[in-house]
């Protein structure tokens, strides 16, 4: 089920820890399939270097399990918050980058210094309340903040990095 969409996030989520995004188990990453609406995410609690496509999860848009092995991201509600309230996105990253880390603990938004920062995030990486994980409180903050930029950084958190899509015409 949605093989390419599996390796396709398995790679991405491969990428994670090489580029010192994330550690340990901690972060995920999600595509979502366009004509299904099914989810592909990173199983929880699996490490990074054992992901495999066969590892990653499938879930509907209500966060039953359709396919794999594993239990998917604590983040999963989240995520599919996220997706439910933004039809535009297709892709969502949260990582525990060090920097975007330190400005969620700081409770401080990422300002506009960068030319490539505003071309990319179309002004300040906003800064949420504080949600705990596990239900939909985070993916409620990221649609709260996070409608006229990519990203949001998640108050003494980390930060979720989403894509918005061009949408298939009918």
């Amino acid at each position: 089920m949605l093989r390419e969409l599996r390796e396709k996030v398995c790679a991405l989520l491969r990428e994670l820890p090489i580029n010192r995004l994330v550690c340990l188990t901690s972060g995920n990453l999600s595509g979502r399939d366009e004509e299904t609406g099914h989810v592909v995410i990173k199983p929880s609690g699996v490490r990074y270097e054992d992901l495999l496509p066969e590892t990653m999860v499938v879930v509907n848009n209500k966060g039953k399990v359709i396919w794999g092995d594993f239990k998917p991201s604590s983040d999963t509600a989240s995520h599919l918050y996220i997706y439910n309230h933004m039809a535009d996105i297709n892709g969502i990253v949260h990582t525990h980058s060090p920097f975007a880390t330190a400005f969620a603990a700081a409770g401080m938004p990422v300002p506009v210094l960068f030319s490539e920062t505003a071309e990319e995030f179309s002004g300040e990486i906003p800064c949420s309340e504080f949600a705990l994980i596990g239900d939909e409180a985070i993916g409620e903050q990221v649609v709260r903040y996070g409608k006229k930029t990519h990203a949001v950084l998640l108050r003494k958190h980390g930060i979720f990095y989403y894509r918005f899509c061009a949408r298939k015409s009918a």
